[in-house]
């Protein structure tokens, strides 16, 4: 495959469809210094975006807890993601939006004067985890916590958000893994580098509260699916030392879609029926 920076296609910037490679912005540009960048990941099936319209939303918000508005409305944020998939001829793909503080008359902390910008990019990704689907992923335990609220916007998709989930997947392909698993800045467990995280026990669903961390759309997906299947969730706090206890566990994201976790550190868990149910109702839904 194609580095990112060098490919046939379109993306959407600032109003305007350009070729791929002609996407570029400055070395000076604010966010690529102090992080100024919010973005959405967002995955198209058979030509329609699922919860397209609650992404481009979240996209706002996240614009705003970060003290950094975006000039562009929800209808033109969709508007664009639509141009951007037909000028690609694309119906199944993974779709990023994203804005960022650009260059301009401020190069430091502050850039109230530098321009917010906002592109959409779309192209062809298939599973997040590769076979996990089938077998289960198997996950490292992370050094890095998720921050206290107190220190970060944590209900924001802030890039700089990412910096300790980037190095904490790469200790854990080092060792043989797919993903970590992180634990909260109290020592709660939280979730994956890039997904939430659900377990099960005796026929009930328990996943982190997400008070620290992002409350995903397809975390919030998945709740109601199994509220619908008159399953018991308990969103709660989770300590360590529960792990062994699980039966079943699975990971929720746009890009991880419902992928069945085998093992985490040294605990085990089987790919059990409601995981599978849950992977087979969710596959159904996004392409209803």
């Amino acid at each position: 495959m194609a580095a990112y920076d060098d490919r046939d296609g379109k993306i959407w910037m600032d109003g305007s469809l350009l070729d791929w490679r002609d996407a570029q912005v400055h070395v000076l540009t604010h966010a690529l210094h102090y992080a100024s960048s919010v973005f959405e990941g967002e995955r198209c099936y058979g030509g329609r975006i699922f919860k397209s319209r609650e992404h481009s939303e979240r996209l706002l918000k996240s614009g705003e807890l970060l003290d950094m508005p975006i000039p562009w409305t929800v209808d033109q944020i969709e508007a664009a993601k639509a141009e951007v998939l037909a000028a690609n001829g694309l119906t199944e793909a993974y779709v990023r939006a994203f804005a960022w503080r650009g260059a301009g008359e401020d190069m430091g902390v502050a850039a109230r004067r530098n321009p917010v910008r906002l592109a959409v990019a779309a192209w062809e990704w298939g599973s997040y985890y590769g076979d996990a689907k089938m077998k289960g992923a198997k996950l490292d335990i992370a050094k890095w916590k998720r921050p206290s609220p107190e220190t970060a916007p944590s209900q924001a998709k802030a890039a700089g958000l990412y910096m300790i989930c980037t190095m904490a997947k790469h200790a854990a392909e080092a060792k043989g893994c797919s993903d970590a698993m992180m634990f909260d800045y109290r020592g709660y467990v939280a979730e994956a580098t890039g997904a939430n995280i659900f377990f099960v026990k005796d026929g009930e669903v328990h996943t982190p509260l997400a008070d620290c961390f992002l409350n995903g759309l397809t975390r919030q997906t998945v709740i109601g699916m199994l509220r619908d299947m008159q399953i018991k969730v308990h969103e709660r706090h989770i300590l360590p030392a529960e792990l062994e206890s699980f039966e079943q566990c699975w990971l929720t994201g746009t890009a991880a879609e419902v992928t069945p976790v085998g093992q985490i550190g040294d605990y085990s868990f089987e790919v059990g029926e409601l995981t599978r149910r849950v992977a087979t109702e969710y596959e159904r839904l996004v392409r209803a």
